[in-house]
């Protein structure tokens, strides 16, 4: 190629090269993409799609950097001016490389971890582990290559690193509750908790900071991961999302327990299939619990849904079937009541 440009200025021979080459290593490179998106197409599994996409924008860094090393090997350059571009298109290509293993690395172990279920959750915490290790290797690598000592600077970061702790205590603090709550896994992505403070609602994600709810109206509440780890709180969706949903009934004094306890399974019974959420095993039950009141007989209705939100929807609808067999069986629903002894005493 230095023959066909040696008649050219250096600049221009350079440039020209540059093009060429580009327009080469580019059409090469759509040819490629090309066939690897047929390739993933028929392919079952995700993971040739994950590869596809990782390396789209960092082979568009390395085509320019191909057409770039060409254009400098085939033209005279000053040994000060090559030395510059060298580390140039090397630092270019090390951070290229390193995006494109992050990226690649990030997307194929979420992938595997919601594949999976494995112990360690797909989550913006555990993902960004691992993309600052990927990271902070290629920068070891990127000084390396650019003739810098490496042990100076690990020495450097190991003495520092009280320092650094000491004024990010709670930025720490947080960062190793987020991993607490990765390895032990009290909560996990999409479970539906609530806390002492009285915050509830779906885990979105768990980063390296904050854990994010999202609350039944819609709105994500922020949370520090220490609070989360130092706070009772309960998981709805431990040790699975089935749960009872405990609906208080009372009737007057005048009305058979048993005959009471008849229609109210009979109810619950008919409403399985009917009602989103209410589920057959275990049965619903009726519970003469808490019992005599002051007022009236108070029984319990028992009855198991698929998960926490699904109580809702089943106590409106439950209550309105149970309220119209009430009426249409003739059952009183007494109101709190009193009885005042008037004594005239003697005069």
């Amino acid at each position: 190629m230095k023959s066909l440009f040696s008649k050219l200025p250096p600049d221009l021979a350079a440039l020209a090269i540059f093009l060429i080459v580009t327009v080469l290593v580019f059409s090469l490179r759509h040819l490629a993409f090309r066939a690897l998106r047929k390739w993933s197409r028929a392919s079952a599994t995700r993971v040739d799609d994950i590869i596809v996409d990782a390396l789209q924008t960092p082979s568009i860094v390395w085509c320019v950097l191909i057409a770039a090393y060409s254009a400098l090997a085939s033209v005279q350059m000053p040994v000060e001016a090559r030395s510059v571009v060298l580390n140039v298109v090397n630092v270019l290509l090390v951070v290229s490389v390193t995006a494109a293993v992050a990226n690649l690395s990030r997307a194929t172990l979420g992938y595997s971890l919601r594949k999976n279920n494995l112990a360690i959750p797909a989550t913006g915490l555990s993902l960004t582990v691992v993309t600052v290790v990927i990271w902070v290797v290629g920068g070891l690598v990127l000084l390396s290559g650019l003739g810098v000592s490496v042990t100076p600077i690990l020495t450097a970061l190991g003495v520092g690193g009280l320092a650094v702790a000491l004024a990010l205590q709670e930025t720490l603090s947080n960062f190793f509750a987020g991993l607490h709550l990765l390895m032990e896994r009290p909560i996990r992505v999409g479970d539906f908790i609530k806390l002492e403070s009285g915050q509830e609602g779906y885990v979105e994600d768990i980063g390296w900071r904050t854990t994010r709810v999202r609350m039944l109206p819609n709105n994500i509440v922020i949370i520090p991961n220490n609070k989360i780890t130092q706070s009772i709180l309960t998981n709805y969706y431990l040790p699975d999302p089935r749960m009872a949903v405990l609906i208080p009934i009372s009737v007057s004094y005048t009305v058979d327990p048993d005959r009471l306890e008849r229609m109210l399974i009979e109810e619950a019974t008919k409403a399985i299939g009917q009602i989103p959420g209410l589920l057959a095993e275990p049965a619903p039950a009726v519970r003469f619990i808490p019992g005599f009141g002051n007022s009236s007989l108070d029984f319990t209705l028992i009855c198991q849904v698929r998960e926490f939100t699904d109580q809702y929807l089943l106590q409106h609808e439950l209550r309105k079937r149970i309220l119209r067999r009430f009426k249409a069986e003739g059952i009183e629903i007494p109101y709190p009541q009193h009885t005042v002894h008037l004594r005239k005493d003697a005069e």
